[in-house]
């Protein structure tokens, strides 16, 4: 799916393709994003800038998505962008987007602050399976490589069978955001044949081999993002832990 299996995770405001071209030489892929979609998502977004919340907010959100992707096109980097949105369409519109470009589109049933779940969007998917299988189903369906941002320890959540859900539905790939509960990768990587990407907590030697014991085809860096020191650290520790080589390769065909 993309090697070295390091992804850049989204950062809220700030994961655009600077800061994915910033973070080339250490990464496979790099998450754009997030960005809300239609109007109800992007009311909430404007209400987390109120409370001084940095977020993409162009006039355009699709447009944003396109113009970003494409501005990575001679980058040695995989780019995928993260969207929300209460209203499937402009999922559908952003996964053509990343079809042409070659890029991954990844459905945030993530965030969980008020304001988006309120409206429909983020953590409030992960309790509304149906909705979120639709989700992927319609995005999967115009060729888009389609995986979904997913968080541990959610209250009446099962995330293994979530897992299962949207792979029936056409995803690719889960980004799973172990939260305090690491061995939740193991769980998914048994129920699912998905590419499993790993995050929370990847700083060093230690956290990447843990996850890679628990059968993460991949992590992801979220705040250290942009800090090249960490980044040094975390790739040192993949090439270790993680198979970049013809293995990885079969993996993924």
């Amino acid at each position: 799916m993309f090697s070295p299996p390091l992804a850049l995770a989204s950062l809220s405001g700030e994961a655009d393709a600077d800061w994915a071209r910033a973070g080339s030489d250490h990464a496979g892929a790099a998450f754009l994003g997030g960005i809300a979609l239609d109007e109800n998502a992007r009311a909430a977004a404007r209400e987390l800038v109120a409370r001084d919340r940095t977020e993409f907010l162009p006039p355009d959100p699709v447009r944003f998505v396109d113009r970003q992707v494409a501005a990575l096109d001679d980058v040695p980097i995989r780019p995928a962008f993260n969207v929300r949105s209460v209203t499937p369409e402009p999922i559908v519109e952003a996964a053509r987007v990343c079809r042409d470009h070659d890029a991954f589109l990844e459905i945030n049933a993530h965030c969980r602050q008020d304001e988006l779940c309120a409206v429909g969007c983020g953590e409030s998917l992960l309790r509304d399976a149906d909705r979120l299988r639709a989700y992927v189903k319609r995005a999967a369906d115009t060729g888009a490589t389609v995986g979904v941002k997913v968080r541990a320890e959610v209250p009446g959540v099962d995330l293994p069978d979530l897992a299962r859900t949207i792979e029936t539905a056409g995803a690719a790939f889960v980004h799973v955001d172990a939260m305090d509960t690491e061995s939740v990768i193991a769980d998914v990587v048994d129920a699912t044949d998905l590419f499993v990407i790993a995050n929370n907590g990847v700083r060093d030697d230690e956290t990447v081999r843990e996850y890679a014991d628990y059968g993460a085809d991949a992590v992801s860096v979220g705040r250290p993002s942009d800090n090249p020191v960490v980044l040094d650290r975390v790739r040192e520790a993949v090439d270790r832990h993680l198979d970049t080589g013809p293995g990885l390769e079969a993996r993924l065909q």
